[in-house]
């Protein structure tokens, strides 16, 4: 039997919030920088003694930095991996293990006044391979490439199989159909491969200019990790929840709805496919007004029908994107 050391491990919990909000057209999340050539980190702040709850004590530190009030949060996950913050060289009995709480946030109004360090940045910028609404994404190739060389240079026959069913799995490689949710498992699989620079930097190594110079933006310790999470949970709950509606205005279009969904899932979706299932699960309802531009005929206005979430238990935008069958890599 194994004697387990039961003593308490000693640990410090920071609170980490990815706030997201649209801003023409884009998913947006905001950040904060730490200094000239550091990288952005997401609002954050260590759980303090005067900290009444967790979710209390991230909206201060989010007010405090950002000059932002949230509305609607949930808890994302919590990180507590050993090595989260970047290498693990004290002695076991002075190694305190640092556990990040994270939480998903959501808001129609990005204009606060926010702080000279804070910044509204497309998600996209982090994680570029998750958009696929006008084309293939360019940086694609090069990850591919790249995978597949790792994949060959496994060191035994079963690793070689493993990873290719992970590459298989992750990035629709072959005959699996692309699947918009495991933004997470698509970064957990890029940094294995050590194909983004936080493996590097976790290692307290300089990345290769392979891994340097590519388009997409690293973040501080293991926050983009953290967006990676954010952004699957985000695109499976608006499929069987309203979410999608506290990233919208008080009135709206349904093409504005449907850009909405599409900035989010990162996949282009079918006009008349989506309005069909946003009438026939009656999410909206018609305001009796219509957007003011000049040429062509003026879109009707539809706002959210609070009462579907009333009516069923799963009162979502149930979106069916095209990159399922169509995405392969």
């Amino acid at each position: 039997m194994i004697e387990l050391d039961q003593r308490a491990s000693p640990a410090t919990v920071d609170l980490t919030a990815v706030i997201v909000a649209m801003i023409d057209g884009e998913p947006c999340i905001l950040t904060v920088q730490s200094g000239p050539g550091e990288p952005d980190t997401l609002p954050c702040g260590p759980l303090q003694p005067d900290h009444r709850t967790l979710q209390a004590g991230l909206r201060s530190w989010v007010e405090y930095q950002t000059g932002l009030r949230l509305g609607y949060m949930e808890q994302l996950y919590t990180f507590a991996d050993r090595n989260r913050a970047g290498g693990d060289d004290g002695p076991p009995e002075q190694d305190v293990r640092p556990v990040s709480v994270a939480y998903l946030a959501l808001v129609h109004d990005a204009d606060p006044q926010t702080g000279r360090a804070t910044a509204w940045q497309p998600w996209y910028d982090y994680l570029p391979w998750e958009d696929w609404r006008t084309q293939r994404p360019p940086v694609v190739d090069r990850l591919l490439a790249a995978l597949a060389d790792w994949r060959d240079q496994a060191p035994s026959a079963p690793k070689r199989r493993r990873r290719a069913e992970r590459l298989r799995l992750t990035f629709a490689n072959g005959s699996t159909p692309w699947d918009e949710e495991r933004s997470l498992e698509r970064y957990e699989l890029l940094y294995g491969a050590r194909l983004v620079a936080e493996a590097w930097h976790d290692e307290g190594a300089e990345p290769p200019e392979s891994v340097a110079t590519r388009v997409d933006q690293s973040m501080a310790t293991d926050h983009r990790r953290i967006l990676a999470t954010a952004m699957g949970r985000l695109r499976g709950k608006i499929k069987y929840r309203p979410l999608l509606f506290e990233l919208m205005p008080p009135t709206f279009t349904l093409l504005q709805l449907q850009r909405t969904a599409e900035a989010l899932s990162g996949t282009r979706l079918h006009k008349q496919n989506f309005r069909r299932l946003v009438e026939r699960q009656q999410l909206v309802e018609a305001t009796g007004q219509h957007e003011t531009r000049t040429g062509g005929r003026p879109a009707r206005l539809m706002r959210f029908r609070p009462a579907v979430t009333l009516e069923r238990p799963a009162p979502g935008v149930g979106i069916k994107t095209g990159a399922r069958s169509t995405h392969r890599y």
